[in-house]
């Protein structure tokens, strides 16, 4: 199985606004795929999330489509930073671990 962590920073505090709908949207999408677990965490201006998928496949159908493939197109509007890593996993890691993990992730910095 494949988790997928994400982390992203805002630009500010009110773009939290465009976050909250946009996730709204994703939310939905996520609920009628195929994923095994999910987790948020998020406070002020960083907000994380974690995904539990059966394959990479699956992940990446999901990622590459809907309302995840718009937000993803116009997060240079909000994010001033956005940390993502895949691994190899059986669970999701503690929030701990995963904040580690995101250290050695890929790292997309907006102007």
């Amino acid at each position: 199985m494949k988790a997928t962590i994400t982390s992203i920073e805002l630009k500010g505090p009110f773009k939290y606004f465009v976050l909250s709908s946009m996730a709204w949207r994703i939310m939905k999408q996520l609920k009628s795929s195929d994923y095994k677990d999910f987790r948020k965490k998020g406070f002020w201006t960083v907000h994380c999330t974690m995904t539990l998928w059966r394959s990479e496949d699956e992940m990446r159908k999901f990622a590459s489509s809907g309302a995840h493939k718009d937000a993803m197109q116009s997060s240079r509007r909000i994010a001033k930073e956005i940390r993502t890593i895949t691994i190899d996993a059986e669970e999701l890691p503690s929030w701990s671990v995963a904040k580690q993990l995101l250290k050695k992730g890929k790292v997309i910095r907006f102007d």
